[in-house]
């Protein structure tokens, strides 16, 4: 997928996969926003959700590591709220898969992020192919959007 091709992670109508995140009053910095640290664990907790969706019961022996993640702060957030963070794949390597993220507060886009998650065997902690059965749920997913 080029940059041109990318898909706009500013808009809500981007996504189907959605997991909502509370805000809470330990996320604010002195500047009485929310830290961009807590960001990270909003996205943390949308990966975990979505990934797990298809991986959990589905590929016995392997799991994934985050290996890669971005973010872009586009706008200030404040408590109290909920953020709803979107999630869609982006790419389905050989071993890796990337996804984006779109943060909104009240329909509102305040930050953009990307991941790499990396599939191991967790006996050997070696990288791995991802498994057909597991790879051809994540491009039927894909194929959606």
């Amino acid at each position: 997928m080029s940059d041109n091709d990318a898909p706009d992670l500013t808009s809500t109508e981007t996504f189907r996969h959605w997991t909502p995140v509370s805000l809470r009053f330990s996320d604010q910095d002195s500047l009485a926003h929310i830290n961009n640290v807590a960001y990270g664990a909003y996205v943390e907790q949308a990966r975990v959700a979505f990934i797990d969706k298809f991986l959990r019961s589905r590929a016995e022996g392997i799991d994934y590591i985050l290996a890669s993640v971005n973010i872009d702060f586009r706008r200030e957030m404040h408590f109290p709220g909920t953020v709803d963070i979107g999630v869609r794949l982006l790419r389905i390597g050989n071993k890796s898969i990337t996804t984006g993220y779109g943060l909104f507060k009240e329909g509102e886009n305040v930050a953009t992020a990307g991941s790499v998650n990396v599939f191991f065997d967790t006996e050997t902690g070696k990288s791995v192919s991802i498994p057909e059965n597991l790879r051809k749920i994540l491009e039927d997913d894909m194929a959606k959007d």
